[in-house]
């Protein structure tokens, strides 16, 4: 399982996502507030649970994509 940011940038009322996966809801409150910080079209956001497997993280402050089963785990 993993978190998942997505966000509503259209009059479509539909939500998408950026393929980003976070171990934790918090990596992906911090991703989906970034981003909302740098886009100015986004009329809505949020954060679900996915099952995709987790392939990026936040650490010292930077997003990093993370190569493998290990780094995910780190």
């Amino acid at each position: 399982m993993s978190w998942m940011p997505e966000v509503i940038a259209d009059n479509s009322g539909k939500w998408a996502g950026n393929g980003l996966r976070f171990a934790t809801r918090d990596e992906a409150l911090r991703n989906v507030a970034d981003l909302v910080g740098r886009w100015s079209a986004v009329r809505d956001w949020r954060v679900v649970e996915s099952p995709d497997p987790v392939n990026y993280a936040w650490r010292k402050g930077q997003l990093v994509r993370l190569e493998n089963d290990i780094e995910a785990k780190a």
